[in-house]
């Protein structure tokens, strides 16, 4: 064992100095370029298309260079270790990034969701827990705060229940049409558009002008022209909600069909097939023998939907910033922190979401996992 050791030790130390130099200090240059490279997209007044161009090439060029660096760190560890330790090498740069990026401000968050509103001192301890949750009691009790609470499962429910129900109907109706693939890519086509993207252009349907005036909203220049008033659609409440609704489900239908076809063209035909021999109409073979067999599909999609619901922040930003009774909780958040300067009360509304979709998350990652087995 000791001569085997140091027979390593040997080898690794006949190595070309500059390997080793290189090796070691590789790792060392690639953290500070990425520190420096975040310096100066971050400095006040940079020019926005260099800091893109900057963050571009380090991302790319910056990746491969470490993936060289590790898999040179690696080779140069005895051989009976390369093959244990290579994974870690691989995987511990991502772990790093994570841990600063995401697990550490997770955990921030929750701090300052436990000060005040400004995320500044320690909270009054007024809860029957004896713990300073005066911005969860703020959440809960604010008239506007619940007006967003609402928003959000008006949003859960509308959305999750027409995007679901229709992406089903849709995958079993293009299955049968010559025109399959075409019907499905037009459908499926709002989900090349981002969210901002597809408020731009529904903004433009819902646009309002005075009476008496050309309405260039193409929705109010149908209802004009049969005689009717124009009308504010992004200000009659609470319809308001109903026609944002409209945009998100205008974009996720598509998804949906494509994953819930995939899965009902898996149904074996012989199931088909011996459901109608029995005399079973198509409606029922859709409930008994289409819907039981794709059940884990439907689960994983609908909590995928949710998730996306849960989050929904650009649509609202665009259209409304969360005036006329519009609010949600992403958006609430963001001019919490950013509008109001209140970091605890945007802090604790993202411990809120975070805890919202947690619990989804998992239920997805077991749902995927029963499928698979």
């Amino acid at each position: 064992m000791l001569k085997t050791t140091s027979r390593n030790l040997t080898d690794f130390l006949s190595t070309g100095p500059l390997r080793v130099a290189m090796t070691f200090l590789g790792p060392v240059v690639t953290f500070f370029v990425f520190r420096e490279s975040l310096r100066f997209m971050t400095t006040p007044g940079v020019n926005k298309y260099m800091a893109a161009l900057v963050a571009l090439f380090v991302g790319v060029v910056g990746v491969w260079a470490l993936y060289l660096v590790m898999d040179s760190l690696v080779s140069l560890l005895p051989e009976s270790m390369r093959e244990r330790v290579r994974p870690y090498a691989f995987i511990g740069p991502a772990v790093i990034i994570l841990a600063a990026y995401l697990i550490y401000p997770t955990f921030n968050t929750i701090y300052l969701s436990l000060r005040d509103a400004r995320g500044l001192d320690w909270a009054n301890v007024n809860s029957p827990l004896g713990l300073p949750l005066d911005n969860y009691v703020f959440i809960f009790s604010d008239p506007s705060m619940l007006l967003t609470l609402r928003n959000n499962l008006l949003w859960l429910v509308g959305v999750t229940t027409v995007v679901v129900s229709l992406g089903l109907i849709i995958a079993v109706m293009v299955d049968r049409i010559r025109l399959e693939s075409l019907a499905k890519s037009i459908i499926f086509l709002p989900m090349a558009i981002s969210a901002v993207g597809a408020s731009v252009i529904w903004k433009f349907i819902y646009n309002f002008r005075a009476p008496g005036q050309p309405q260039n909203g193409l929705l109010n220049a149908i209802w004009v022209a049969l005689g009717n008033n124009p009308v504010g659609w992004l200000i009659e409440k609470p319809w308001n909600n109903f026609f944002l609704i409209i945009i998100l489900i205008w974009l996720l239908t598509g998804f949906a069909m494509v994953v819930l076809s995939a899965a009902v063209k898996g149904v074996p035909a012989e199931l088909i097939e011996a459901a109608r021999l029995d005399g079973a109409s198509e409606i029922r073979i859709f409930f008994n023998v289409i819907i039981p067999y794709i059940q884990g599909t439907i689960i994983t999609i609908t909590t995928t939907i949710i998730i996306m619901v849960l989050k929904v922040f650009d649509i609202v930003f665009v259209m409304t910033n969360g005036q006329f009774d519009t609010q949600v909780i992403a958006n609430r958040m963001y001019t919490e922190m950013f509008t109001f300067r209140h970091f605890g009360r945007g802090s604790a509304l993202a411990v809120l979401l975070l805890l919202a979709v947690f619990p989804i998350m998992i239920s997805n990652i077991r749902s995927q996992q029963r499928e698979r087995n």
